[in-house]
């Protein structure tokens, strides 16, 4: 595991620490599982573009057939 230093504006950290609080997770949970989230919504283009060259029209056709 990694240790990562983020400066954030006063603002996002309050609502940060009333989310993390709400959930009954530590601040480091939720801003995790948060980034986890970004991460895996901008890598998603990219795995379904991998994905479509996978693909075969002929096959989708045979299993639709």
């Amino acid at each position: 595991m990694n240790t990562l230093t983020v400066t954030l504006p006063d603002s996002l950290h309050s609502q940060l620490r009333e989310l993390a609080d709400r959930e009954g997770v530590s601040i480091d949970q939720l801003a995790s599982a948060a980034l986890a989230e970004k991460v895996a919504a901008l890598m998603t283009p990219d795995y379904l573009i991998q994905r479509g060259k996978r693909g075969s029209r002929d096959r989708f056709e045979q299993i639709l057939g």
